[in-house]
Parts: C-alpha cells; structure tokens; sequence
C-alpha cells in the first residue's frame, strides 16, 4: 500500500507547541500498524496511516523547550487531510487568545470544509474557538481555560470534565483536554480512521491508557482574583482567608454592602460561580492538598475545611472531584514517593500553605 492511499493526519504545530504532545502524537500515531508487529516477532508491520507535521510555513522552528521542528510542509502546501490536530499552542490565561494565528485558524476551517476530522489538544481548542468551528459547540480543554472561555467565547459549553468531546457534523470536530490527554486522542483517531484493533495495538505497546475519570480529579481552582468589579474581588480575597467561617455568603453580603440578589448576579458575572458554589470550591481545593500530603482521616479533613457533617462532606468532594476523598489520596498522595516512606512526605507538612493564603497575603500588601 503506497503513502498516498493511507489516511493523512496533518499535526499544526507552531512555536508555541509542547513537544510532548507534537512528537507524542506522531511517534503512536506514525507507528499504529507496525509498531506491534516489530515488538512481538522482530518483523516490523505495515503502517496504517501518513502523519505529517505542518506549519504556517515549511522553515524549521524551534517550539517550547528550544526543541527543534522541520515541518514536512507548510499549511498552503495541503489542499485535504482525513484528519488535522491542532496540537496545542500555549496562550497564558492572562492574555487574549483571539487574532493569534489567523493563517492557522484560516486553514483549520478549509480543512473541515472539505470534511477532514478537525481535532485539537489542550489550548488547542482556543484556535478552533477562534476559528468560530466551536460556535454553538461543546468542546474539552485543559481546565485552566475556564475563565477563558467564559470571557472570550461565551457561545462555546467547555466541558470542564472531559478528556475527549465529540461534536459537530457528522462527529468531525474531536476536542482533547489536558497536555496527556493527546493519548486519548491519539487512540480515538487510530480506531476510527483504521479500526478498534490498531487502536488497542497501539495502546498496548506505548503502555497508553484512556483517562477514564475524566478531568475532574486533575483540576484546580484558579486563586486569580478578578479585576473587572472592586466589591466582589475584596470578597474574593477576604473569603480565600475565611473560607471555614460559619454562613460565608451572609458575611460577604454584610461586606459587600449590596443586597442579597445584587450580590449574588454580581458575583456570578464576575466569577462564574454562585458565592456558595464558589465558597465550597475554595474548600474542596483545600481539603485535597489536606489528603494529598497529610495523614488526617477523611473526616478530619472535612472538618479541617468547614464541614461539620461527614457524609455532606464526602457527596460534595465526589460530586466535586469525581473520585470519592480517599481514592482522591490513593491517586495523588503517592506520586513521586516510589521507595520512600511515607513519612518522608509529611515531614514538610509543617510549612504548608494554601494557595488560596498566599493570594489573600499577598492582596492585603
């Protein structure tokens, strides 16, 4: 079978592209067909599929980490692909993340004009936003994005949850969460464009693994205080100190100096969250670095938070996390710690702070 009559996936790639998700992609992805077959008899497969790394345009270019990238072909030299991956491109959640790659976004919407699978990776999907592809559309991203989305492309559902979110005609648009979740994605696109066992090969040589609890276990709150309205960022900084209080939202309302309802809309446009959603938000964050690095039970961590009742406590933190709190400390408590005894870790426990302290130290300044 010749290379032209395999189906293409063209990975965009650009300066601001990590090359872990860039060369992890293409190394299951140029393998899935024959990497299998080498590692069980000795005799290499057949590939299944043309992956090719593309760019605005064909010079070489170094991405994140100073890694070196020679595209195979510049974005204007593809007129059709089966398939094209918007590989992520970093944007800082404090900048924009419109008008950054008008060729790019320019080229993604002909690919899926003329029906290619249009995918992306992490903050990948804020040039499919940007493209308008995701308008009136679901879509995964890193969870960082979150305020981003909201800000920038209110017509776009980011499901904060998802590593991987189908939409569009036909299920042609595939969205990717986090940096890892290329994985996911690149296993998605080797079932679907070559068949369920090549996709299974695949994994079972590169040791891949979808992330079946979705994002939600990975996520963290962002502690950046809003600018947009003076009332509820006070509210934000003083709550990141007393989070524990007793009738937290009264007490921000009594702060404010609004009235109930006014509170509550201007503190929903301002953060995206209901005050009291926001408030066990703070409290969830902090009960997981309490079960990521100490030994408390799982009811004294709630009670460390501001949960009186026990079970209250577990239903919020599943609902929150979607692990239940101690399979949140058996996934992330032992990170690292192969060989090492567990004491070790919480010897430094003493000078703990939360991340949430430190934004409301650092706001009173």
């Amino acid at each position: 079978m010749s290379s032209r009559q395999l189906p293409t996936i063209c990975l965009l790639a650009s300066r601001e592209t990590a090359p872990s998700v860039l060369f992890g992609l293409y190394d299951v992805l140029s393998g899935a067909g024959s990497a299998f077959d080498e590692v069980v008899s000795g005799e290499a497969g057949t590939p299944v599929l043309d992956v090719r790394i593309v760019a605005a345009t064909r010079a070489p270019f170094r991405c994140i980490w100073d890694v070196l990238v020679e595209p195979a072909c510049a974005i204007d030299d593809v007129a059709q692909a089966d398939a094209a991956v918007v590989c992520d491109m970093y944007v800082p959640v404090t900048e924009s993340p419109r008008n950054r790659y008008p060729a790019e976004t320019r080229w993604i919407r002909r690919m899926y004009e003329k029906g290619a699978i249009v995918s992306s990776v992490c903050s990948g999907s804020l040039v499919l936003a940007d493209s308008g592809l995701l308008d009136g559309m679901e879509t995964a991203s890193h969870w960082a994005y979150r305020d981003m989305f909201r800000e920038h492309f209110p017509q776009v559902t980011l499901r904060e949850q998802d590593v991987l979110t189908i939409s569009g005609k036909d299920s042609r648009i595939v969205t990717a969460g986090g940096v890892a979740s290329w994985q996911d994605l690149a296993l998605y696109l080797i079932a679907r464009l070559c068949g369920q066992r090549h996709a299974i090969e695949a994994a079972k040589v590169h040791l891949l693994s979808p992330h079946e609890e979705g994002q939600l276990p990975y996520a963290v709150m962002g502690s950046r205080p809003q600018k947009a309205d003076a009332i509820i960022r006070d509210c934000q900084v003083w709550i990141a100190a007393n989070y524990t209080c007793t009738n937290p939202v009264s007490q921000m309302v009594e702060r404010s100096g609004l009235n109930p309802r006014t509170f509550a809309r201007r503190f929903i446009a301002a953060t995206g969250y209901p005050p009291m959603e926001y408030v066990h938000s703070l409290r969830i964050e902090e009960a997981k670095q309490f079960l990521e690095t100490e030994d408390l039970s799982v009811d004294e961590v709630g009670h460390q938070v501001g949960y009186e009742d026990p079970a209250y406590f577990h239903r919020l933190f599943k609902r929150k996390v979607g692990l239940t709190p101690a399979r949140h400390r058996r996934k992330f408590a032992g990170i690292g710690a192969s060989g090492l005894h567990r004491a070790t870790l919480m010897s430094d426990s003493h000078v703990r702070r939360t991340r949430f302290d430190e934004v409301s130290t650092i706001e009173r300044r």
